[in-house]
């Protein structure tokens, strides 16, 4: 376990004016969730990641300027994330230059990296919606369509009927509908 695992976010971000890899830890934490917070909003795999980058090089730049860590580290995160969204969706471009002062090369990303952060989206939506369903449905949901299982089976684990679990499937799918539907 690293030295700065079991350390708090506003911590990390004190210490990384001294020590680097405490910023590190806190780029690691967090990475997941503001790219696909970005690509949500931004609606693009290549934009979400250069808008993460220069999120994390903002926040990594005025931690070792030396401002004092905010109160809730997360949502200072995020509130860097929204100007730079606003700012790149008004100048139709990314503003670079927290990672030019920082000498950070741009992201060239592959086509697997894209495919990632798209997959990354569309996962991160269906645990959402998955967690809006009640919780036998939610049940039934991933074990019949997400672990291809079948109803018999599923209704021994359950201790329930077939037919229940076909119900619960059957309404958990069409709550999912709709919410895909209100969506969009």
């Amino acid at each position: 376990m690293d030295r700065w695992d079991s350390v708090d976010d506003g911590e990390l971000l004190r210490a990384t004016r001294r020590d680097g890899q405490a910023f590190g830890v806190f780029y690691c934490r967090h990475e997941r969730r503001l790219l696909t917070y970005l690509m949500r909003r931004a609606g693009g795999a290549e934009l979400a990641a250069d808008l993460c980058a220069e999120v994390f090089a903002a926040a990594l730049e005025a931690s070792r300027a030396g401002t004092p860590a905010p109160e809730v580290p997360v949502a200072w995160l995020f509130g860097i994330a929204n100007h730079k969204l606003a700012d790149s969706l008004r100048r139709a471009r990314v503003d670079d230059r927290a990672r030019r002062v920082l000498e950070m090369r741009a992201i060239e990303l592959t086509r697997g990296q894209i495919s990632d952060i798209e997959q990354l989206c569309s996962a991160a939506e269906v645990i959402s919606l998955l967690d809006g369903l009640a919780a036998e449905q939610r049940a039934a949901v991933l074990a019949h369509v997400i672990d291809e299982r079948e109803y018999r089976d599923i209704a021994g684990d359950l201790r329930c009927s077939e037919s229940v679990v076909r119900k619960r499937v059957s309404r958990g799918l069409q709550a999912l509908r709709a919410r895909l539907g209100e969506s969009r």
